[in-house]
């Protein structure tokens, strides 16, 4: 009785360290809430950074499925998230990325959306997409891709992660004139800034440090 209290968390005495239970909860509607938010950004043809913002070009440039996009992108990057992040790390951040590409292709099937604007898609996308990551990191996981290689490279080089997550973020914009407008540009700059906001603004370590 007492390892399945402590499985699930509901009298787990330490205020450190996420049950098993805690860990799925927290993956999962990590996951759902990032897709929703891709979902929403892709209504209005919009972008985002990383990955993401690398598997949307294949997908409006060439049309390539974008969850199937967003998980192979991201499939280089887990040998480094191995050796720099280590086993747990890297595990729980290859299920975030696997649950939230399955769920980026059924989000069409169980939601329609007829008309968004693509300065509210912006927003609203952006601000899910933060809630969706601020869950992921609190639970030792990530959406993967350029973070991952940004924390490699800081620590090899001394390169900071934040510029290299700042550098393939602009080139994925810069790229992105090419297959869409200059006004969805200016919108997914918008939902970008919006993400990177909220992520910064409520990921600190020194007010959540549990593992």
């Amino acid at each position: 009785m007492m390892g399945l209290k402590s499985a699930l968390g509901v009298w787990n005495t330490s205020a450190t360290r996420h049950s098993f239970v805690e860990d799925v909860q927290g993956i999962l509607s990590g996951s759902i809430i990032s897709s929703l938010g891709l979902f929403i950004l892709s209504a209005a043809g919009l972008l985002t950074g990383s990955t993401a913002g690398i598997a949307f070009l294949l997908h409006y440039a060439i049309g390539v499925n974008f969850g199937l996009a967003f998980f192979l992108v991201n499939v280089p990057f887990f040998y480094l998230s191995w050796k720099q992040l280590g086993r747990a790390f890297t595990i729980k951040t290859f299920i975030a990325i696997a649950l939230t590409s399955l769920m980026a292709n059924l989000q069409p099937r169980l939601l329609e959306i007829a008309r968004i604007e693509p300065v509210w898609s912006a927003i609203l996308g952006g601000s899910l997409l933060g809630y969706g990551l601020l869950a992921l990191y609190r639970h030792r996981a990530s959406l993967g891709g350029v973070g991952i290689l940004g924390i490699y490279l800081q620590g090899r080089f001394g390169i900071r992660a934040g510029l290299v997550q700042l550098v393939v973020d602009m080139f994925v914009l810069v790229i992105a004139v090419a297959v869409t407008t200059r006004y969805v540009v200016l919108c997914s700059i918008l939902g970008a800034v919006v993400l990177n906001l909220f992520v910064a603004i409520n990921h600190r370590s020194d007010r959540y440090i549990a593992l």
